[in-house]
C-alpha cells in the first residue's frame, strides 16, 4: 500500500481547515468532494474527480473517485494529510 505526504504544511492547513469547516449536510457535499479531489491531486495520486465520500469519523473519509480509484483521506498522528489507496 502506498502513502503519499503532504509536504508543504501551508497547504495542508489550509485543505485541512476546508475539510473540518465542511458540514456533513447534503448542500456541503459538493464542496467536501471538491476539497478531497484537490488533496488527492496535490498528493499526486491518479483519480480525476471524487464522485462520492463516507465518511468514516472526523477528518477521515472513504474517496470514491470517477476513475475507480478509492482512497482513504485523512490526518496521521504527525498532523499531515494522507491518502492510502484503497483495494477494490
Amino acid at each position: 500500500m502506498r502513502v503519499n505526504t503532504c509536504t508543504d504544511t501551508r497547504i495542508c492547513a489550509a485543505l485541512l481547515a476546508m475539510l473540518v469547516a465542511t458540514p456533513a449536510a447534503a448542500a456541503d457535499d459538493a464542496a467536501l468532494l471538491k476539497d478531497l479531489t484537490s488533496v488527492i491531486a496535490l498528493l499526486g495520486l491518479p483519480c480525476g474527480q471524487v464522485v462520492s465520500a463516507t465518511p468514516l469519523k472526523d477528518d477521515d473519509h472513504i474517496a470514491t473517485c470517477r476513475d475507480g480509484n478509492r482512497y482513504r483521506v485523512f490526518i496521521n498522528a504527525e498532523g499531515r494529510v494522507v491518502a492510502q489507496r484503497l483495494k477494490s
